[in-house]
């Protein structure tokens, strides 16, 4: 992939108004695209309904126990970090409409994403409580907890960071849903986690085709974005309750770790992207595109040593229980 750089490509000509003015076609035809294919569901249809009846409290109903609950342990702690980071939706809400705006096609962006996104926690709630898959109480309290801390991105800064991050962050999040769904033992809960999926892969499509374009425009800034956003990402759900020991869970128990962040989420956006095979780029740009280089095989080898040592955790539970 060969771009020649724009003729305005210098940190000094792009200001986000003018990226964000640039890139409104784009979006359009993007926000075009993704409501061809894009397809209403009801979260509602999703629930096992029949299955639920009263908890404990004002109801006198039947106080929640483990036993009661259809999903493994690994998928209890995902599918609450999981429903935990959907619910800080007013806080992401709040961060792109800030950046992108509220009117033209950003605006109708903006508001269709988040309407979207409001579906994901709904159903997952819905179904928690309903097939009693998690404590509530508990559920509750990390929720308030959680919300009461607010979000703000680490590319609040920037539109084209932010721009980058979600292109990477979508697919990510994409990824966690499915394996929790494959995990967790329960046939319904994997059914309504793959619906999520389809929609958090378009809300992908949509960013990374955008981030496209930006290299078109502005190759050297989309690079450092690019590189910036790789080298320091975080998932959103991080700076929730006990998220370190969940998160280590999650990767011990196969739904997200280092190897899966670099074979699912990184390197298939970069490898569509071409980023690593630009060329034309200015300093600033070529120094992003080397430094990025370095760091990925760096956290190849990191996912490799990663692998062997849950292996072996594995095996020796696996020997212990034997």
């Amino acid at each position: 992939m060969s771009i020649s750089p724009a003729p305005l490509n210098g940190s000094r000509e792009w200001s986000d108004a003018r990226l964000l003015y640039a890139l409104e076609e784009v979006v359009e035809t993007e926000l075009n695209r993704h409501l061809k294919v894009a397809k209403d569901w009801m979260p509602h249809e999703y629930v096992p309904w029949s299955d639920g009846r009263n908890f404990g409290g004002v109801m006198e109903g039947e106080p929640w126990s483990p036993e009661q609950s259809k999903v493994s342990d690994i998928g209890r702690t995902a599918l609450v970090v999981n429903l935990l980071t959907e619910d800080n939706l007013p806080s992401y809400h709040h961060e792109i409409a800030s950046l992108f705006g509220r009117d033209g096609a950003w605006g109708t962006w903006v508001h269709r994403w988040t309407a979207e996104e409001g579906r994901h926690g709904i159903v997952m709630r819905d179904y928690l409580l309903t097939s009693r898959a998690v404590d509530p109480d508990e559920l509750e309290r990390f929720r308030m907890s959680h919300m009461s801390e607010g979000f703000e991105s680490d590319n609040r800064h920037s539109m084209l960071h932010s721009v980058a991050y979600v292109a990477f962050q979508e697919l990510a999040t994409r990824i966690s849903h499915r394996n929790t769904g494959h995990h967790s033992g329960d046939p319904v809960c994997d059914r309504m986690l793959s619906r999520i999926a389809t929609d958090e892969n378009l809300h992908m499509v949509f960013y990374r085709n955008l981030l496209g374009k930006a290299f078109e425009l502005a190759p050297d800034l989309t690079m450092c974005a690019v590189r910036d956003v790789v080298v320091n990402f975080r998932m959103p759900g991080h700076g929730m309750p006990g998220f370190e020991r969940a998160a280590a869970r999650m990767a011990i128990g196969g739904i997200y770790n280092l190897r899966i962040h670099h074979d699912d989420v990184l390197q298939p956006v970069l490898r569509f992207l071409k980023v690593l095979e630009i060329s034309g780029l200015g300093p600033e740009g070529l120094k992003a595109q080397e430094e990025l280089g370095l760091f990925m095989g760096g956290l190849d080898d990191q996912a490799t040593k990663f692998d062997e040592r849950r292996q072996a955790l594995l095996a020796r539970r696996a020997a212990r229980a034997s």
